[in-house]
């Protein structure tokens, strides 16, 4: 699993200083997308090793969030388990699957989000969108917090 780019962002994670890592190679090529870049199996090998000089160059982050991957979503799951037990900083998935692969184990992860993008429903904040984003709750159900991306 390749690596593109990675941003300092504020809008992804609700409540959150958030490493993106954009993540190419992506299945899923939603009609519509703003990533067609990370269509193509192009960039860097994301490994535990990388991401822990990611880590240790984004000092202040409070969220690692893996941007796709959906072509190896056991591989995002040993990610995400490497950083919750090498790090303090939360984890999120970014999944253009309809529903959650049975590869991904819940307490490896503190937020996902699942669902193609689809150009008439609109982006996640949007009313209308088909996609949901869930936190993992205590009890390791996903609750859906979606409404806390639409606009007042």
């Amino acid at each position: 699993m390749k690596f593109v780019d990675v941003k300092e962002v504020f809008a992804e994670i609700p409540d959150e200083i958030t490493l993106a890592i954009s993540i190419s190679g992506c299945p899923i090529q939603c009609k519509g997308c703003h990533s067609q870049y990370l269509w193509e199996d192009v960039g860097q090998e994301l490994t535990p090793e990388v991401l822990s000089t990611l880590l240790d160059q984004h000092f202040g982050v409070s969220c690692i969030c893996f941007m796709g991957g959906d072509q190896d979503p056991a591989g995002i799951n040993l990610l995400a388990r490497w950083v919750k037990a090498n790090s303090k900083v939360k984890v999120a998935w970014y999944s253009g699957r309809g529903k959650l692969a049975t590869q991904i184990e819940l307490p490896n992860f503190d937020y996902l989000k699942l669902g193609p993008y689809d150009e008439a429903a609109g982006a996640l904040n949007m009313r209308t969108t088909n996609q949901r984003f869930y936190q993992v709750a205590d009890d390791l159900h996903l609750e859906d917090i979606t409404h806390r991306f639409w606009k007042l």
